[in-house]
């Protein structure tokens, strides 16, 4: 059976996922060193933080995507996808932290204001991290969108907003060169709300993907499977749908009604026929449980 995600898509994933940590820890050291000790500016300082955070998260995923390719096993009946989804919660929580420590550098930057030294210097470095930034995470968003990696898709948000905080240190330290000093601290404050934003809706995501929860989406999705059964030859009627996502995978049931006489064999043949016309229209469906009742017409 072929997975939505092959083997070398999630190779390439997993590359770029250690790519990517490497050039944002990299990026990060850099401006908070340039920050904390010549420039003195708390956004270039809180943006390096946020960097290396970034890198940290990438980190997290790239070790999601390896546990990802391991088979189901004794233990792990259903494969190890929702490793993915464990992967985006723990990279989240490392975000409400670094966001919670940026939030105080603000803030005593806001009350206690001082003047930020070679900012043209240190928003040079700032552009620089936003162009790679920004170029890694739409690609990364791109491949994520195409081969339903879920943790792989936060990891793209969370380097274009890596990207995003860049550029507005950039306008940061472009104000703080003309005197305008709190820009600094309002930047610092506004990463750190960009970073909250983004670790509350990864864990909402992934808490309801380890729960089994059915969104919209889930939902539309049982109907349409309930017509495609329906449409079989040899199906009266469907009903019971139950999805669940595990990582980039969904698995299913549905409950169908066939003539009483049908045998054993014609039974397994049928269900073969809706899990191939399943596929052919949700290549995402990895597995599919036919459960049949015989036919009540009252």
């Amino acid at each position: 059976m072929t997975l939505p995600v092959e083997e070398t898509i999630v190779k390439k994933t997993e590359r770029f996922a250690a790519l990517t940590t490497a050039l944002l820890v990299i990026l990060g050291f850099i401006q908070i060193i340039m920050g904390a000790t010549i420039s003195k500016s708390v956004a270039l300082t809180a943006n390096g933080i946020d960097c290396i955070g970034d890198g940290f998260v990438s980190g997290i995923v790239w070790i999601g995507l390896r546990f990802f390719r391991k088979p189901a096993d004794h233990k792990f009946h259903f494969g190890y996808f929702k490793i993915e989804n464990l992967a985006s919660m723990a990279a989240s929580v490392v975000m409400f932290i670094l966001a919670g420590y940026i939030i105080f550098r603000s803030y005593n930057q806001l009350i206690n204001p001082h003047p930020v030294e070679l900012p043209l210097i240190g928003a040079e470095i700032a552009l620089l991290a936003a162009a790679i930034a920004l170029g890694l995470g739409f690609y990364k968003y791109r491949m994520s969108r195409r081969y339903l990696l879920k943790s792989a898709k936060l990891e793209a948000f969370n380097t274009v907003k890596d990207g995003t905080a860049s550029f507005l240190t950039v306008v940061a330290l472009l104000a703080a060169s003309q005197g305008f000093i709190i820009a600094d601290a309002i930047v610092g404050f506004i990463i750190a709300g960009i970073i909250m934003t983004i670790g509350f809706a990864a864990i909402k995501e992934s808490s309801y993907m380890l729960v089994d929860a059915c969104d919209t989406e889930c939902i539309q999705r049982g109907q349409s499977l309930k017509d495609i059964a329906e449409g079989v030859e040899g199906v009266q009627k469907a009903y019971m749908v139950r999805l669940r996502r595990a990582g980039p995978v969904l698995q299913g049931e549905i409950e169908i009604q066939v003539e009483g006489e049908m045998t054993v064999r014609e039974l397994e043949t049928l269900r073969g026929k809706i899990f191939q016309v399943v596929q052919n229209q949700y290549p995402e469906i990895e597995r599919l449980i036919v459960t049949a009742k015989p036919f009540d017409n009252s």
